[in-house]
This record gives C-alpha cells, sequence and structure tokens, in this order.
C-alpha cells in the first residue's frame, strides 16, 4: 500500500489532507488524487465512499501489482463538500506524481461546476460518476468530463418509468412532488421532470430543502397534509435524507411511494430514522451487500492484512460500494488507455482516451469480479455517460432489497435536452464542438 505524505500541504493552506507516513509517489507510478471529505455536514456520507476508493486501489496494488505492473498512488485531500475548498485540494494536487493527476472526481456537483472549466484547460479527466452536469455527457463539446454509469436526467425519466408503472401506466392527473436540496445538486432534474410533467400529464409540486436539511417541519406538513401528493421523489444529500424520512413519517406519508435518488439511498440515510424507514425506496446503479468476487478480494489482499481504509463490517455498504466502482471504472479507463499508449505512467490526457474507449461488458465485469453488481458501461465520443440504467431498492428494517429490473433512460427525452443544453453551453464560451463519428 503506498500513499503520498501531505503534512507539507496541510500545515501550509489550512486544507484537510489525510496523510500516511509513507514515501511519495515514485517514477513508474500513477497518480489519482482523492478530493473526500472526511469532515463536515457531510462527512457520514463521505467517509465509506473514500474508504470504497482507497480499498479497491490497493487491492490492485496488492493482488495485481498495479495495473499492468504500474503501481497506483493517490492522495486524499478533504473539501469538506465546500466548492472552495475542492477548487483548493485539485489546484494543490493536479500536478503530484510524475505525470501529474490521471483523474479528478469530486463527488460533489458544486465543486464539479468550479472545476470544469480548470480540468479541460488542465487536460485531466473529470469523472462525474453520476452527479455533476448531465451535459456533459456530450463529448463533442465536453471532452474531458465523463458522467458514466447514469446522470441525474437520465435517472429522473427511470424513476417516473417505475411510477407510471406502479400507476398501471398512466400518469395523467397524479401529482408528484420533488423535494431537493437547494443547490446545483438538488436542481439539477427539474428540467427533465418538467419536460415528463408535459408529455405525461401528472402535475410536478417543487419543494427545495436548505442545506443541511435539519429544517423540514414545515415543507412536510405542506406536502403531507395540504398537496397530498401520489408520490414524491428526493434530491437529497447528508443529514437532509434522514429528517425527511422522519418528518414524512410524522405526517403519515407512505414509505412504498416515497423515493429517494441514489444519493439518497445509503444505510445512513436510513438507519436514523429506525422503523419510520421500513418501505422507503431509492435509486441504484449497483448492488449492495458483500456477494461478490471483487469484496472477497478486498477482503483477502486488503483487510486480512490490516491495511483496510476504515471498519470491515462496513464494506458492502451502500457508499463504500459506490467507492468500488468509481475507483474500478478509473483501474479500466487507465487500463485501455495503456492498451492505446503503452503500459506505462500515463498522463492526464492520455487517461482521457482510456475513458473515451471504455467498455465495460458482462464478460468483462465477471472477470474483474463485478458481474451481477453493476450494468453494463460503453462509452463513445459523443456519449460520455454510457449506459444510464438503474434499478430500485427497498428499506426492510435491516438492509436493502433490490425490487425493480433495471430502469433504462428515456433517451427520446434526455439525449435532446442534454445536446441543447450542451450546445448553448459551447455558444456561451466559445466552443467549436468536436465531431464525433456516428455510432
Amino acid at each position: 500500500m503506498r500513499f503520498v505524505s501531505a503534512f507539507a500541504l496541510a500545515v501550509a493552506g489550512g486544507v484537510a489532507v489525510t496523510a500516511h507516513p509513507l514515501p511519495a509517489a515514485a517514477e513508474g507510478e500513477q497518480f489519482v488524487p482523492l478530493l473526500t471529505y472526511r469532515t463536515g455536514a457531510y462527512a457520514p456520507n463521505g467517509i465509506p465512499l473514500a474508504n470504497g476508493q482507497i480499498d479497491y486501489f490497493n487491492m490492485i496494488n496488492e493482488r495485481d501489482g498495479g495495473i499492468n505492473g504500474v503501481k497506483i498512488t493517490f492522495e486524499e485531500c478533504d473539501t469538506a463538500y465546500n466548492n472552495d475548498k475542492g477548487v483548493e485540494c485539485y489546484e494543490r494536487l493536479k500536478n503530484s506524481g510524475s505525470t501529474g493527476a490521471s483523474v479528478v472526481s469530486p463527488f460533489s456537483t458544486g465543486i464539479t461546476y468550479a472545476l470544469l472549466e480548470r480540468a479541460t484547460n488542465d487536460k485531466i479527466p473529470l469523472f462525474t460518476m453520476g452527479y455533476g452536469r448531465t451535459d456533459g455527457s456530450d463529448g463533442s463539446v465536453f471532452p474531458y468530463v465523463f458522467t458514466m454509469p447514469t446522470t441525474y436526467w437520465s435517472q429522473a425519466t427511470s424513476l417516473i418509468q417505475y411510477i407510471r408503472d406502479q400507476e398501471g401506466g398512466d400518469l395523467e392527473g397524479k401529482t408528484i412532488a420533488l423535494v431537493y436540496h437547494d443547490s446545483a445538486y438538488g436542481k439539477e432534474p427539474i428540467p427533465t421532470l418538467e419536460a415528463l410533467a408535459e408529455e405525461m400529464g401528472f402535475t410536478l409540486e417543487l419543494f427545495p430543502v436548505a442545506h443541511p436539511g435539519l429544517e423540514q417541519k414545515a415543507t412536510w406538513l405542506n406536502i403531507g397534509r395540504r398537496l397530498r401528493p401520489d408520490w414524491v421523489l428526493m434530491w437529497g444529500w447528508g443529514v437532509m435524507n434522514s429528517t425527511a424520512i422522519k418528518e414524512a413519517a410524522a405526517v403519515g406519508f407512505p414509505m412504498d411511494r416515497f423515493i429517494g435518488n441514489h444519493w439518497a439511498g445509503a444505510e445512513v440515510d436510513v438507519a436514523p430514522a429506525g422503523d419510520s424507514a421500513v418501505g422507503y425506496l431509492a435509486a441504484n446503479f449497483h448492488s449492495p451487500g458483500t456477494e461478490f468476487g471483487v469484496h472477497e478480494d478486498i477482503l483477502e489482499h486488503v483487510y486480512a492484512k490490516g491495511n483496510g481504509a476504515g471498519d470491515e463490517a462496513r464494506v458492502g455498504e451502500v457508499l463504500y460500494n459506490r467507492g468500488i466502482v468509481n475507483s474500478a471504472i478509473i483501474v479500466e479507463a487507465i487500463r485501455v488507455a495503456q492498451g492505446i499508449h503503452g503500459e506505462r505512467p500515463l498522463t492526464g490526457e492520455e487517461v482521457r482516451d482510456g475513458f473515451e474507449n471504455l467498455n465495460l461488458s458482462e464478460e468483462r465485469l465477471a472477470e474483474l469480479g463485478l458481474g451481477e453488481f453493476m450494468n453494463p458501461v460503453a462509452v463513445s465520443c459523443a456519449d460520455h455517460e454510457g449506459g444510464g440504467a438503474v434499478f430500485l431498492q427497498q428499506w426492510d428494517g435491516s438492509e436493502w432489497t433490490r425490487v425493480s429490473d433495471w430502469y433504462a433512460p428515456m433517451t427520446d427525452i434526455v439525449r435532446p435536452l442534454i445536446e441543447e443544453s450542451a450546445a448553448a453551453y459551447a455558444a456561451e464560451k466559445g466552443i467549436t464542438p468536436r465531431e464525433c463519428p456516428s455510432s
């Protein structure tokens, strides 16, 4: 296990950096900065995410000796889910290692917006797995942004499809409320939901919740006693999620008609609500639990050697597994890039080519110990989302149970919105979209 020492950075700049007294990145190693948040209001969510990322990288180093012999090195910088700190962490780490940062995963929509132009100018891939700007999926305008395996707009269409199925195929006259974090993140699905409401004939009601989300009593009194919607969707994060579940239960809103997006469907969201959370639904794009080959390898090669990033009992939680997915996609993108540029440490610009040619087929996922764990992903020049499907899971009081098949996004709705928004961004920034080969 190799880390880059970061005490000097922490002392010099006041940004929290998780440091380990081990050698700095040597020549011949691939450096990946980790923008994490183990502090602040969202630390309960950020900690398992970071642990999953780190454990996967360490497993690759221990089991395989790295990626084709190239060891992965990494360094955490704690953003506290704060945009300014996220930018500072990026600037501190982007030139680390022998070739600079391979890829940056901000794990925050706000930080993603703040870094988009910087990372593009620096030719460093910005991997925003299931968050950030959905129009970043248009690779002709955003060559360095990758949004796989799903986006907020795609997910919105999948959740509406699920609701439509539960309502017998017709949403005409129904009311759906969106309770959302009042930030760039929470506002992302609104244009798509508005388009779907117009097309399908349902009424959309919007309920913003201010950070950090502890004050929701008035919101839920409004929902439960005045509006009484048929369904509630939630785009929440952190303590907002468990607070919403408690308040929904207090006004008698049925949990099996309350659906969180994939950032509102982890153990930390439901456990604080106790029995009130039973029946609550959430989207996901990977399985919970530890019944997969990847977990066997992590336990054998990392935890059995005393090198786990966190508590072994939390391996397999939803957000821990999401960290695994993030690192697995990064590793495979680097592997593909090595096939193009050579089995050596690569620059961010070279790693970008790996992301754009990534094809995680069912067969490849099985080889990685990720079979049945996540859906295939296939990225192209034009399509940086590469899939978009989610399924629904339900909390039974002790664990998450999958309750639906995969719901593919309504690309006929989403793709035109993506291209329209990306074209507007290109016009605003004076970008000439590149030509992508037709599929």
